[in-house]
């Protein structure tokens, strides 16, 4: 959202033209101070209401009933209608522009621009009205080009809905609120995009956002920013739900889910394969519109996004971890794989954080999870590996011993004083990213979370299946 608010303000709230916004349901959503004076309505018996069912009372409303059918229904592009309209009090005529409101590309219900062109039938002077007709055609197209313009720009309807509905809906500030956090990112990243062209990187990026998005969308979550190659999505905002609990941990299931469509996808193409971790967080944020007069965007703020930052952190690929909030605020039965005992950065103490595979009905989501234990090999492996701090190496050159191995992890033996979750780069020729998923003394079982393309030659020969 940049200009938006300012937009709406300007365009919407001061137009002398009528404003709606219907849903492809039929339902008004939204209705400006000029449509409810020409329909001669308040507000409740307009807004919330089937549009069909409010104006077919009145015979003599059927063609200004039918140009507005028309437009819902028209689906292809805008419509424009002239029709004859009984209010209470006068009878007037009414000029019905339309166009769509989108999320992206796909149309979610129509706006439509009515003016009272009644003091224009019934002027005498055909020049005065023909040029005061175009004038009001000019304004009028440029108007309804800048609605769909700026309307297309949101990824949710709901904020559309929020702003129009709320006069202060475009106001910078916010409100505290209890919902649900969810931040995704993909494993390995970095090093994958090291390795692909650039226009081939975000084709796969592209396709993995539109397979992911569906699964948000789906459990009505809003998208609020992309970052990086993560998404940082929160439930029960901008629309309420008692809900947004479960209907996180249920997206975060189905995305892992098309985590597999995903794969299939890109082998077709010689893409390497991808995995994603989910962090979901339940307490109280800052929400509302954050930044200045020039730019401002739809967003969270405070601990809770930090705590499931750090809850996301923890995840290797195909993990969905959950915090004790999001759990306590789920009624419905939950599958938990493990729990892990941890200690944020920012928490005091240990939190135990929950591994979740399915949840039950209405939902009814589970997600597949296998994991190879290591074999032991002929002989200890040397290997040479780094520890990492975010994205960064924090400490190189670091020897070790591989016990044993697997196509998911490893049984690392070494000197250094790794702690549980550590992340690790092992070098096989190319980069190898692990995390500390058990320890004992000198011993650690690490889980694989992004593989190089060699890891499959270097395994079979760690193995003795081969040279």
């Amino acid at each position: 959202m940049e200009k938006q608010v300012f937009i709406h303000n300007r365009i919407i709230e001061d137009m002398s033209e009528g404003v709606l916004t219907i849903g492809f349901d039929g339902i008004v959503e939204s209705a400006n101070r000029a449509a409810l004076t020409i329909m001669e309505k308040e507000s409740g018996e307009l807004v919330g209401l089937s549009f069909a069912r409010v104006f077919l009372t009145d015979e003599r409303n059927d063609a200004f009933v039918q140009c507005v059918l028309d437009a819902v229904y028209g689906k292809g592009q805008g419509q424009e209608g002239y029709a004859v309209y009984q209010g209470r009090e006068s009878l007037k005529h009414l000029r019905i522009v339309s166009s769509y409101l989108r999320d992206g590309e796909t149309p979610v219900g129509v706006v439509l621009v009515i003016s009272d062109i009644t003091e224009l039938t019934e002027l005498r002077d055909a020049v005065r009205a023909a040029e005061t007709i175009r004038g009001l055609n000019r304004q009028l197209e440029l108007r309804n080009r800048v609605l769909q313009e700026t309307f297309g720009r949101y990824l949710s309807d709901d904020i559309v809905r929020e702003i129009l509905d709320s006069p202060e809906g475009w106001r910078l500030g916010g409100h505290r609120q209890r919902l649900t956090i969810l931040m995704s990112d993909l494993r390995g990243f970095t090093a994958i995009s090291e390795r692909m062209e650039p226009q081939d990187l975000i084709s796969m990026l592209n396709h993995y956002f539109s397979e992911m998005y569906e699964e948000i969308e789906r459990f009505h979550g809003t998208l609020i920013e992309f970052v990086g190659d993560g998404m940082l999505v929160i439930f029960g905002a901008p629309v309420k739900t008692e809900t947004h609990a479960a209907d996180a941990v249920a997206a975060a299931l189905g995305m892992q889910r098309r985590m597999k469509e995903v794969k299939r996808w890109n082998a077709e193409r010689g893409f390497e394969p991808l995995s994603m971790g989910i962090g979901i967080n339940t307490d109280d944020v800052i929400l509302g519109n954050i930044g200045s007069e020039r730019r401002t965007k739809y967003g969270v703020l405070g601990p809770a996004v930090n705590l499931a930052g750090r809850i996301e952190s923890y995840t290797t690929g195909g993990q969905v971890l959950i915090s004790p909030g999001t759990r306590a605020a789920i009624r419905n039965e939950l599958r938990i794989w493990q729990t892990l005992c941890v200690s944020p950065k920012g928490i005091k103490g240990e939190i135990s954080l929950y591994d979740v595979v399915g949840i039950g009905a209405p939902y009814g989501i589970e997600t597949e999870r296998s994991e190879e234990e290591p074999q032991a090999l002929p002989e200890p492996v040397p290997v040479r590996f780094g520890l990492l701090e975010g994205k960064q190496v924090k400490k190189s050159g670091l020897e070790g011993r591989l016990l044993a191995c697997s196509e998911t992890g490893a049984v690392l033996e070494t000197a250094e004083e790794l702690e549980l979750f550590d992340n690790l780069s092992l070098d096989i020729g190319e980069s190898l990213y692990a995390k500390v998923t058990e320890r004992e003394g000198g011993r650690c079982r690490i889980t694989f979370t992004a593989k190089p393309p060699c890891f499959s030659v270097w395994a079979e020969t760690l193995m003795g299946k081969q040279g």
